[in-house]
């Protein structure tokens, strides 16, 4: 039986301190191999194009080329013709040099392909990359955010954050807030009514929390409030861990009324009074209707003092049609990767 040797007392600490930089290794290990495989498939894009330019290089070329290098490096995977001519896209979509080396080789292979096969113009391009990079999404959460038309959504809801707000928090809180919500992932028709559609976000929380976006912390659904020996339950409570507050969010299924806005602020002092601490910011409230009038709205919080936002909600799959049938779906684009991969083993 191997002897058992006492180890010292900060040996777990320390272990746990060495592990830690081991895992930050591997990770600078990966970012720096992503980046060298970024720029070097975009320096090959530039080749092709060049060529093509003043040679007139055309398809059959680019597959004698893959065939070429794959010989050569038959351990490297991704010199499929497929690929080579996203290269050439790649290359031709970023011309320029130094905002691929700086920013975009942060992002794999995988997002780059998705950004030019979900996106046309450059500067959605540009805005989508960068939320990827600052929120650390997987290509799936990246397709899911395009599809979801994120950029068009974001901070759109109706909202009295300027005047209720200081800035920065002010800009912060509205673009932390869309307008509508898609809740498509539920699985419910229009008819859902409110506890229908609570339980279900709770259930779907993961789903939930991505779609609400990047800080936001759940804390419990029917949060019990006893104010005067009265009970008083709130639909959602989170936190947010950027702008430092909780978020009170009241669910209506039907039309925006103002005297919704009403109850929205008695929940909101309540939490300030009960539950806030003091490092934390004021609490902000999100009324989610299925349907609103946006002036109604706006005169609604014309008056309010406490920071609230009114945003519609949907239940159904929102993409236009044409949209959908333009734009590869999440499962085309693995099947496409998928059948990339197999050209590169062959």
């Amino acid at each position: 039986m191997p002897e058992i040797v006492p180890l010292p007392a900060d040996y777990a600490v320390w272990l746990t301190e060495l592990k830690a930089r081991i895992h930050g290794a591997q990770q600078r290990a990966t970012l720096a191999v992503n980046r060298e495989l970024v720029l070097l498939y975009w320096q090959i894009g530039r080749d092709i194009l060049d060529r093509q330019g003043r040679e007139g290089w055309g398809t059959k070329v680019i597959e004698r080329l893959a065939q070429d290098l794959r010989n050569a490096f038959p351990e490297m995977k991704g010199f499929s013709p497929r690929n080579l001519k996203y290269m050439r896209t790649f290359a031709e979509a970023w011309p320029d040099g130094e905002f691929v080396q700086e920013v975009l080789a942060l992002l794999p292979w995988y997002h780059q392909l998705a950004l030019l096969d979900k996106l046309k113009s450059a500067d959605e391009r540009r805005w989508y990359a960068a939320k990827a990079i600052e929120h650390n999404w997987s290509r799936n959460v990246l397709v899911i955010q395009i599809e979801t038309r994120l950029l068009e959504r974001q901070g759109q809801a109706v909202t009295n954050f300027r005047l209720a707000l200081p800035k920065p928090q002010s800009d912060l809180a509205r673009e932390s807030l869309k307008d509508p919500y898609r809740f498509d992932f539920l699985g419910l028709s229009d008819q859902a009514q409110e506890r229908e559609i609570e339980h279900a976000l709770v259930k779907y929380v993961t789903e939930f929390l991505l779609e609400l976006g990047a800080g936001f912390a759940y804390v419990g659904r029917q949060v019990l409030l006893t104010v005067g020996d009265e009970e008083f339950f709130i639909d959602l409570l989170f936190y947010h861990l950027k702008l430092r507050c909780f978020v009170v969010i009241e669910l209506k299924a039907g039309v925006f009324k103002p005297e919704h806005l009403g109850q929205l602020g008695f929940y909101l002092t309540a939490i300030d009074r009960d539950m806030k601490s003091a490092h934390d910011n004021p609490t902000i409230g999100l009324l989610l209707c299925k349907t609103k009038n946006k002036v109604v709205a706006e005169y609604a919080l014309g008056d309010k003092t406490q920071p609230m936002g009114i945003a519609e909600y949907r239940l159904v799959e929102s993409l236009p049609a044409e949209l959908q049938t333009s734009l590869p779906s999440i499962e085309l684009l693995e099947q496409a990767l998928a059948n990339e991969a197999g050209e590169d083993d062959a």
